[in-house]
């Protein structure tokens, strides 16, 4: 049975981690996300995006066992995964200190990942995949829930495609925009000189997470499955291709995703995730996006129609204003307004989305003003 307390945990730990840093949503969600589903995600840009600040913060908000290295091409296995204990080597036993060293983390942050070298490489294949090292004769299990790691480039390298591609989850961190710098600027002085944003306690633990892991499978998600298949096939043809192992693990994203907005029942909306796991090369952003944006129902895509609408409407008023009370035309924009009208509800109540729906009505509201402004040109009112 599903609890209903827990089910919003993840919406308010979502927003709780975004909240200090100006633009960075996209960032937290993907992060969420990955966490939702016990899965891994790979933040691509440069420098002084909040990467490792998110990271941080988001092992605040779970009171989670963290871990974050900077790796380069001379990172020994030992920094990562401890040093040998010699005193236990002495004794003929193979053996690691693992105190507060990856092998004993809930939550890692690892910065430059595709500068691993081979031995650190092979390890984090394991610990990926399986959650475990393999360590000479041992087996360490670690508790690792999600890895979040950074660079500033996608791998070319052969020997990289199997780390990249156990990165499930992937997002372009770019520059916010100049429209936002002064809210950054803001954001920025109040993280340095306050304690406002300073965690005091966490929103959800990591049990919680296990509870909802546990719910992804309660989600139904029979309405999206046709969709997903569609897409795959239209992202093929655009030159994106995702690997097996990519397109079996996309309804466990769409699921975390309704679940993220305390739903049980996905709908194309949550397909939007694709713009998370299907991109490869950094071109591959925008264009999946911008097929996303066309070939889903999302409240996007909804206010973009109405946003149309309310702009022709504003035209038509115009035309209105300028017309005689014998203008042939005035008839045809009565009609035409009615049907409008209907489209406008149709869209406000098929979205499901609360924002869409206030807009529709907003935008009703100016088609009923503008029919008024016909009919008492026309006379029909007295």
């Amino acid at each position: 049975m599903v609890d209903n307390k827990v089910l919003e945990l993840p919406r308010k730990f979502l927003e709780a981690l975004w909240m200090p840093f100006v633009g960075r949503e996209e960032e937290a969600k993907v992060i969420t996300l990955a966490l939702l589903t016990k899965e891994h995600v790979v933040l691509i840009g440069e420098p002084g995006t909040a990467k490792s600040a998110l990271a941080r913060r988001a092992a605040d908000l779970l009171h989670a066992k963290f871990f974050m290295y900077l790796l380069t091409k001379y990172t020994e296995p030992a920094e990562l995964f401890g040093a040998l204990d010699i005193g236990a080597l002495k004794q003929g036993i193979y053996k690691r200190i693992t105190k507060d060293r990856l092998p004993e983390s809930e939550l890692a942050f690892l910065d430059e990942i595709f500068n691993a070298n081979s031995a650190i490489l092979n390890a984090l294949l394991s610990l990926l995949n399986e959650r475990v090292i393999y360590d000479g004769y041992n087996v360490i299990d670690v508790p690792l829930k999600t890895l979040i790691s950074a660079s500033n480039r996608v791998p070319d390298e052969p020997e990289l495609e199997a780390l990249y591609d156990r990165l499930l989850l992937r997002h372009y961190a770019r520059p916010v925009g100049e429209e936002m710098w002064s809210n950054l600027i803001d954001s920025a002085w109040d993280l340095e000189i306050s304690k406002k944003w300073k965690v005091s306690s966490p929103i959800m633990s990591v049990s919680d997470l296990e509870a909802i892991y546990s719910y992804l499978t309660e989600v139904d998600l029979s309405q999206v499955k046709n969709k997903l298949l569609k897409l795959y096939a239209m992202l093929e043809e655009k030159g994106i291709h995702l690997s097996d192992r990519r397109k079996g693990k996309v309804l466990k994203i769409v699921a975390a995703h309704a679940l993220l907005n305390a739903r049980l029942k996905a709908t194309e909306e949550d397909l939007i995730v694709l713009k998370y796991i299907a991109p490869r090369e950094i071109d591959d952003f925008e264009k999946v996006s911008a097929l996303l944006s066309e070939e889903l129902k999302t409240p996007i895509k909804y206010m973009r129609e109405l946003n149309e609408i309310y702009s022709n409407i504003k035209e038509a008023g115009k035309y209105v204003d300028a017309a005689n009370e014998s203008d042939p035309r005035l008839v045809d924009i009565i009609r035409s307004l009615k049907a409008t009208k209907d489209r406008v509800s149709a869209l406000g109540k098929e979205s499901g989305d609360e924002k869409v729906e206030e807009f529709s009505k907003e935008v009703n509201n100016e088609i009923d003003k503008l029919l008024d402004k016909v009919a008492r040109k026309l006379g029909i009112f007295s």
